[in-house]
C-alpha cells in the first residue's frame, strides 16, 4: 500500500504581501487539496497593511476563500516555530532582488515575476480586470504545478520543476 507524498509547504513572497502574493497563496490553497499547503508574506509589508481589497474581490469572484488570507512579514516564516517550507517562490521582480532571510532545510526557490496589478492606470474597473489577469496567469502556473506527478515534487527536481514553470 502505498503512502501518500507529504504536503509540501509553499511560500510566495513579494515586497508588500498585497496582490500577487495573496492571490497565489489563496489560489493554491483552494487547489493543492492534500498536496500542497500554501502562505505568502513580504519584505516590507506597510503597517497594518491589509490585502489589497481589488485581490479579495477577484478571488471572492472566483469562489476562492480569502477568510485567512492576511498581509504579513517574512520574518514570520524565518522563526523556529514557523512552518518548514519545501518551496519559495518570489512572485515580484523587488523581492525576486531582495537577501532573503535564512529558510532552514534550504527550501527550493523560484522566481514567477507577475505585473503589479495595483500599479495598473486607469478607473477601477480597469484595475480590476488587472487584478483578474494576473489571478488567471497565476493559476495557469499553479494548475501546472499541482498536475505534476510526485517524483517531479522530490527535494532535487522540486526546483527545476518550479523554475521551468516560470517560462510557461
Amino acid at each position: 500500500m502505498n503512502a501518500s507524498p507529504p504536503t509540501l509547504n509553499v511560500l510566495f513572497l513579494c515586497t508588500h504581501n498585497s496582490a500577487r502574493s495573496i492571490l497565489a497563496e489563496a489560489v493554491l490553497n483552494h487547489i493543492g487539496g492534500l498536496r500542497f499547503r500554501a502562505f505568502s508574506a513580504g519584505s516590507q509589508p506597510r503597517e497594518n497593511q491589509q490585502p489589497n481589497p481589488l485581490a479579495l474581490k477577484v478571488l471572492d469572484a472566483a469562489g476562492i476563500a480569502t477568510a485567512n488570507v492576511r498581509s504579513k512579514s517574512w520574518d514570520e516564516f524565518a522563526q523556529p516555530d514557523a512552518p518548514h517550507m519545501d518551496l519559495v517562490i518570489t512572485v515580484c521582480d523587488n523581492a525576486a532582488g531582495e537577501v532573503c532571510p535564512f529558510w532552514p532545510g534550504q527550501p527550493a526557490t523560484a522566481h514567477w515575476g507577475y505585473a503589479d496589478p495595483s500599479e495598473a492606470p486607469g478607473d477601477e474597473a480597469a484595475r480590476l480586470e488587472a487584478f483578474r489577469l494576473t489571478l488567471h496567469a497565476i493559476r495557469r502556473r499553479l494548475d501546472l504545478l499541482v498536475s505534476l506527478p510526485p517524483e517531479r515534487l522530490e527535494r532535487m527536481a522540486l526546483q527545476a520543476s518550479a523554475r521551468g514553470l516560470a517560462a510557461s
